[in-house]
């Protein structure tokens, strides 16, 4: 894919980046304290466009259930941090930050304190680079110093540095970037799915990568109004062809009343939801996303 310079417009209400890792990540105090709050590893990213809400994975989930299914840690599968000054267009590069949020996020999962120093210093060459440099500052990158071996403490300052990458590309009408930002990230965590089911299969890793049925329409929606820029055509349409795969994906959910304990005013939610994905599909999966993975990363 040959990447084309693109122009910045249209304004919509978007929560992208700053979830990208961790909405789950807590809330800055607006100080150097650090003291930070616990992650919530189960949080999703909700978009709000123009009215429309969506629900998308962060990748910090993917990466949580990817090692709880007893998958080695794999660098093999990770965008090396050195290529960041490959991607010489905004548009790459907002793709590129997105991708290596989603590696930044596996490899503190991980406790890989050295690859995460790698992929902090190529998250803020991009942000630098596309004009937000203020997500990835000195005071950032002294907290993410102080905190090496913290794990928790590390994936709070990953969301707190793209909230502050977020919230400037909404004030300078750059939600667009938000988006390509959203969809790299998408793009690793499920690109890491699909690695860790063909090495390992396992029922959880199929159903997170079933799952992605949905959030992909969303990001075709989302992306689809930029669609008269050429940079846009041809990725739309490597995921409208990665969506026709997920298309045959079904889910079933079988209502069943919810049973309340009184005494222990507790309630418990019985209804059940199935997944049919088959092996052909998810083969089919794996090649298109590692396709379109590869075109971003060059």
């Amino acid at each position: 894919m040959k990447f084309k310079r693109f122009t910045l417009k249209r304004n919509y209400t978007l929560l992208a980046v700053a979830t990208l890792l961790a909405t789950s990540c807590g809330t800055d105090n607006g100080n150097n304290d650090d003291t930070l709050p616990p992650v919530d590893s189960t949080q999703t990213t909700i978009l709000n466009i123009n009215g429309e809400i969506f629900s998308i994975p962060s990748p910090i989930q993917t990466a949580f259930l990817i090692k709880s299914s007893g998958a080695a840690y794999s660098k093999d599968v990770l965008n090396p941090a050195n290529k960041s000054s490959q991607y010489s267009t905004n548009f790459s590069k907002a793709l590129n930050l997105g991708i290596y949020g989603a590696d930044l996020g596996y490899v503190t999962i991980y406790d890989q304190n050295q690859d995460a120093i790698g992929f902090l210093n190529a998250a803020k060459k991009l942000s630098d680079e596309l004009g937000v440099s203020g997500a990835f500052d000195l005071s950032t990158i002294e907290r993410f110093q102080k905190n090496l071996g913290n794990k928790d403490s590390m994936l709070v300052l990953v969301g707190i540095a793209y909230r502050s990458s977020d919230a400037y590309l909404k004030t300078n009408d750059r939600s667009d970037v938000s988006g390509l930002v959203l969809a790299g990230g998408w793009i690793e965590s499920l690109y890491f799915a699909t690695n860790v089911y063909k090495a390992k299969p396992n029922d959880a890793v199929k159903r997170r990568i079933a799952e992605q049925k949905s959030s992909l329409q969303s990001l075709v929606k989302l992306l689809t109004q930029y669609y008269s820029q050429p940079e846009y055509m041809e990725f739309v349409d490597n995921l409208n062809d990665l969506s026709s795969v997920f298309d045959g994906v079904e889910f079933k959910y079988t209502f069943e009343k919810p049973t309340t304990d009184a005494d222990k005013k507790m309630t418990t939610i019985n209804s059940k939801s199935e997944v049919n994905i088959t092996p052909e599909q998810i083969e089919l999966i794996t090649q298109k996303i590692k396709a379109i993975r590869t075109q971003i990363v060059g």
